[in-house]
């Protein structure tokens, strides 16, 4: 038999084979028992998943210090929320975190002031270094890689999905951390999904290195940090915040 109709006759005979193998194979052949997924408990409307580190109530702010000066927070707790005083400076969580679902709440102002970044500006650094941008983007034209929900100045939002000034709007964040080798190359980039009121506005976008205004991100190793607001002197609220470590 020569090679072409070796092949042929290969070809020919395949679905037989695999059609065979199908018949003898068992259904439980293919079933995974074991591990079992743990039960988690999803909260009751607003409230977090059962195994959610809860970072802000509404009340305390026990979670939180001042970036600035390591103390208390000085930002106004009020109304469930939490808001920025302007020249307070930014706050961070006291726990440090790595790869993460986040979720919060935020607000900008009911009163219009400024326009583009001065408008409602704030943002979420994820491990101190990468931002995913706060802002009032609701008819307010910016650059679109700094607008809301934006990876700052790394990656445009798929859509503009702001709601209006005054309005709570919500970011469910799905974040892994870089990987970096003993010798501080980055193995693996940081990656970042993004969820805001609902729609997907960054779907698993790579992560070029830490934000920055000025100049191109690079990395630097470093190790777990934690999850900075910013002060960008615009009162911007915050609510209902809580973070599940993956």
């Amino acid at each position: 038999m020569n090679l072409q109709n070796f092949l042929l006759s290969f070809i020919l005979f395949l679905p037989l084979a695999i059609h065979g193998q199908k018949q003898k194979m068992k259904p439980e052949a293919t079933e995974v028992w074991d591990p079992e997924p743990r039960v988690v408990s999803p909260g009751e409307g607003t409230a977090p998943p059962s195994d959610a580190i809860v970072l802000f109530d509404g009340v305390s702010t026990a979670a939180w210090e001042s970036a600035k000066t390591g103390g208390a927070i000085e930002w106004q707790v009020a109304d469930n929320a939490m808001t920025v005083v302007k020249g307070t400076g930014p706050i961070r969580t006291k726990q440090a975190f790595g790869d993460i679902q986040l979720h919060l709440e935020w607000r900008t102002p009911a009163e219009i002031v400024g326009n583009g970044q001065g408008r409602g500006n704030s943002g979420i650094f994820l491990q101190g270094l990468y931002e995913v941008q706060v802002l009032d983007s609701y008819r307010n034209r910016t650059y679109s890689n700094g607008q809301a929900a934006s990876i700052y100045k790394q990656h445009i939002p798929l859509v503009n999905a702001c709601r209006a000034p005054d309005e709570w709007q919500t970011y469910d964040i799905i974040y892994n951390a870089p990987r970096f080798n003993k010798d501080g190359m980055v193995i693996s980039p940081a990656r970042v999904t993004v969820i805001q009121n609902g729609i997907l506005v960054q779907n698993n976008v790579e992560l070029r290195g830490p934000t920055t205004y000025i100049g191109l991100p690079k990395y630097k190793a470093h190790e777990n940090g934690p999850i900075i607001l910013q002060d960008h002197g615009n009162p911007v609220s915050f609510r209902n915040i809580w973070i599940r470590e993956l």
